[in-house]
C-alpha cells in the first residue's frame, strides 16, 4: 500500500489546494469562460429540428417536459408515427426522458450509424493530422459496435469525448434496476475495454448484471453502464471539484425519474461517480433504494444523513487503494468532504475482499462484486459487511422487493 506521505496522488491533490488561488481568480475574470460560440453539437441540431417540427399539423411537444408527460404523448401515437419521429429526429428521441426505452434503442442505432459515417470520413480528411485520422478511426470502431443487434443504447451523444448509456437485461420487465455511476476519464472510447475489461463502464455493467443473475435466478434485474455525462479528465480541477458532478447530477436524476415502471432502483458509484451520486442523493425519487459508493474520494457532505435520501448509503473501499491517501475534506470547493467508510460518516460499510486496488471492484469472484449483487438484488442479509460486529446490516429485512413509499 502506497504511504500517505509519498503519494503521487496526494501530491496532485495538495497541488490543487495550492491552485485554489489562481483557479479562483481565473474564473472570476472570465478566463475560465465557454469558449466561442460555435456550430451546433449534432445532438443540439436534432432537438431544434424536433422544435421545429410538426405531426399532423401540430407541434411536437417540448422534449424538456416532464418524461410522464412525454411518455404520455408516445402512447399516444401508432407504431408507424413512432418510428417515423425515431427516424427523422434519432439523436432527439434517443436521448428523450419519456421516449419509450424500445424506440430509444432504436433511435440511437440510426444516431450511431450516422456518427459512424461520420467518423469514416473523417479518417481519410487530408485536414486532420495523422492522430486526428486514427482517433476518428478508433471512434468509427466504437460507434460501429455499438450498433450490434444485442447492444440496447438507452443514451449516445457523439460531441467532444462523448456520452452513452447502455442496458443489460429488460428494463420493462425487471423487478430490480441497477446503475453503475462510472469515474474520471469516461468516455466513448473508454466506455468499453478489451485489457483491464471491469475497470470500464461496460465490464462493470456486465459482471454486475450475472452477479445478480447468478446470486438470484428467479429476479428479473436490469443493469445499465451510464457514463452519460462528461466525466473529468484525469486528476486536474474538474476532478477536484463538483463541477462535473453538479451536471452529471441532473442528468442522473432525470435518467432515473424516466425510468419504466416502479422497480427499485440501486446506485453504484465508482470513485468520482461517487461524488455525482453524493451531489444527486436529495434530488433523486423514493424509488431509489441504495446508493453504494466504491473507492469513493467523498460524497461532498460530512455525514450520510446529509445526503437527505430515504435510500440505504453502503462504501467500501480495498485496503490497497490509493484513493485513501486523498485528503477526505473540502476547502474552498476543492476536496469531496468526509471519508465514506470512516464510523463517523454513518454509511454502512461493507466488504471489499479481493478488489485489488482502485479498478477492480467489479472484478468477477471478489467479495466487493458479491456484495453488489447482493445489494442489486434487495438480498441485504446476504451482504458481507467489512467488520465483525455485522453493522452493515443492521435493521434490514432479507429481501426488499419495493421502493420507499
Amino acid at each position: 500500500m502506497t504511504s500517505f506521505d509519498t503519494s503521487p496522488q496526494l501530491n496532485v491533490w495538495r497541488a490543487l489546494l495550492a491552485l485554489a488561488v489562481v483557479f479562483v481568480m481565473l474564473a472570476t475574470t472570465g478566463w475560465t469562460a465557454l469558449r466561442n460560440q460555435r456550430e451546433a453539437t449534432p445532438l443540439q441540431a436534432s432537438l431544434e429540428s424536433w422544435a421545429h417540427g410538426r405531426l399532423h399539423g401540430h407541434r411536437l411537444p417540448d422534449p424538456d417536459t416532464a418524461p410522464a408527460q412525454l411518455t404520455r404523448f408516445f402512447a399516444s401515437l401508432t407504431s408507424q408515427e413512432r418510428v417515423r419521429l425515431a427516424q427523422r429526429y434519432p439523436l432527439a428521441v434517443g436521448n428523450m426522458n419519456g421516449a419509450p426505452v424500445k424506440l430509444r434503442y432504436q433511435a440511437n442505432r440510426l444516431a450511431l450509424l450516422q456518427a459512424r459515417a461520420v467518423e469514416r470520413t473523417r479518417m481519410h480528411d487530408s485536414r486532420l493530422t495523422p492522430s486526428g485520422q486514427q482517433e476518428a478511426g478508433r471512434r468509427m470502431h466504437r460507434f460501429e459496435s455499438l450498433t450490434a443487434p444485442e447492444r440496447h443504447v438507452l443514451a449516445f451523444d457523439p460531441d467532444g469525448s462523448g456520452r452513452v448509456a447502455e442496458v443489460f437485461g429488460d428494463l420493462g420487465t425487471a423487478e430490480r434496476i441497477s446503475l453503475v455511476v462510472p469515474g474520471v476519464d469516461t468516455d466513448l472510447l473508454t466506455f468499453q475495454r478489451t485489457s483491464r475489461s471491469y475497470s470500464a463502464p461496460v465490464g462493470m455493467a456486465k459482471a454486475l448484471y450475472q452477479a445478480e443473475r447468478a446470486a438470484s435466478p428467479a429476479t428479473r434485474t436490469a443493469v445499465i453502464a451510464w457514463a452519460d455525462y462528461t466525466a473529468p479528465a484525469g486528476l486536474g480541477i474538474d476532478s477536484a471539484t463538483a463541477m462535473r458532478a453538479e451536471t452529471g447530477a441532473v442528468r442522473l436524476n432525470a435518467l432515473v425519474r424516466a425510468l419504466p415502471g416502479a422497480s427499485p432502483v440501486s446506485l453504484f458509484c465508482h470513485s468520482y461517480g461517487s461524488v455525482v451520486c453524493g451531489v444527486a442523493a436529495h434530488t433523486l425519487p423514493d424509488r431509489v433504494a441504495d446508493i453504494a459508493v466504491a473507492g469513493s474520494p467523498g460524497m461532498r457532505v460530512a455525514n450520510a444523513s446529509h445526503l437527505r435520501t430515504t435510500a440505504h448509503v453502503w462504501a467500501m473501499r480495498d485496503a490497497d487503494d490509493w484513493i485513501q491517501d486523498v485528503p477526505y475534506m473540502e476547502v474552498g470547493g476543492l476536496g469531496h468532504g468526509a471519508d465514506p467508510v470512516s464510523s463517523a460518516f454513518g454509511a454502512r460499510v461493507l466488504s471489499a475482499r479481493g478488489a485489488d486496488g482502485h479498478a477492480g471492484y467489479f472484478e468477477p469472484g471478489t467479495e466487493s462484486l458479491l456484495n453488489f449483487a447482493e445489494i442489486g438484488i434487495g438480498a441485504y442479509r446476504s451482504v458481507h459487511c467489512a467488520h465483525e460486529d455485522e453493522a452493515c446490516r443492521a435493521g434490514l429485512s432479507g429481501t426488499a422487493t419495493a421502493g420507499r413509499a
